[in-house]
């Protein structure tokens, strides 16, 4: 049976792997036109001391995309040399690559600067069950740093209730939920910011806010400037082209009421394919789509080449 390295490295063609230590912040040129993947998978060797938040911190990866990419290993002791997957090559969400585009069911933000032709990609904490962040467009209002937290009514009486009594005001500083700056959105109540948790970064943990690890948002305040659009979408299933081949990227759909249904899971693929009409004559593999569906590590995995087939017939093939 083939290792899982070796198994990514087979379905991953295209993919670059490397050993090394940590890369530095994900600035990503943008794929030509007509294209869609951005990044490399890359390999890591584990350190006696290294754990999966450690290194997501590193490499600007969130905790649960760790997790999905290397099923089986231990989060909090891989072991020396063992080798891990970073799984910093990603489909672009689907639509204007323009401003901020945060996809939810991969706990990831897509900033794209007007001018340049790069992309600049981010883990996020995002809402937790019972607090989802919303799907919509927005714009970035106010851009604060070293903010002062004033919680909600909302969030007092959820502390109170479970013990756990906040103050009316916290104030810049180290143990601020906000971190070290914030931007507001045009969504009332909604924020971007950083945190004094970095271990909920890639996680369900906020009450819809979007967390990032205080550097990126440092980097990104630097950057966005008030007025920047949102797009939030909440897309499990992206397809892409790189190289005249087509990609599928599979994550876990976020739910707050049970675990989706695989029937629900090949509707929602085959509702985002039929989203791409300039996908519409291909030759899938449906026995690679089942997988890649069923393994939901966010890889792009190829799964079909340009052909004369339409994507009709994709119901039959599930």
């Amino acid at each position: 049976m083939l290792s899982r390295i070796s198994a990514v490295t087979h379905c991953l063609p295209l993919a670059t792997l490397f050993v090394a230590s940590s890369v530095t912040a994900l600035e990503l040129p943008l794929p030509p036109a007509g294209e869609d993947i951005v990044g490399q998978v890359q390999v890591v060797k584990a350190k006696y001391e290294d754990t999966f938040a450690d290194l997501g911190v590193a490499n600007d990866l969130g905790y649960l995309e760790m997790i999905a990419a290397n099923p089986g290993v231990d989060a909090w002791l891989p072991g020396e040399g063992t080798e891990i997957i970073l799984p910093t090559r990603f489909i672009l969400p689907p639509g204007p690559r323009e401003g901020i585009v945060i996809n939810l069911a991969e706990y990831r933000m897509y900033y794209f600067p007007k001018g340049q032709n790069v992309v600049h990609t981010y883990p996020l904490g995002i809402g937790r069950e019972g607090w989802s962040s919303p799907v919509t467009d927005a714009r970035i209002t106010g851009k604060t740093p070293n903010p002062g937290w004033t919680p909600p009514k909302s969030i007092l009486e959820e502390h109170a209730a479970d013990g756990d009594p906040l103050p009316a005001y916290v104030p810049p500083g180290p143990n601020n939920p906000l971190g070290p700056y914030k931007m507001s959105l045009s969504i009332p109540g909604y924020l971007i910011h950083g945190t004094n948790k970095k271990f909920g970064i890639g996680m369900r943990v906020s009450h819809g806010c979007f967390r990032m690890l205080n550097h990126n948002v440092l980097q990104l305040a630097d950057m966005a400037p008030v007025g920047t659009p949102v797009r939030i979408v909440n897309e499990p299933y992206k397809f892409g082209r790189s190289n005249g081949k087509v990609y599928l990227e599979a994550h876990a759909p976020l739910e707050d009421s049970g675990a989706a249904s695989v029937v629900d899971k090949h509707s929602a693929v085959i509702n985002a394919l039929l989203k791409r009409e300039e996908l519409g004559d291909l030759r899938l593999d449906w026995e690679v789509v089942r997988e890649v569906v069923a393994a939901e590590d966010g890889l792009p995995v190829e799964i079909a080449e340009p052909e004369v087939e339409l994507v009709s017939s994709a119901a039959a093939a599930f």
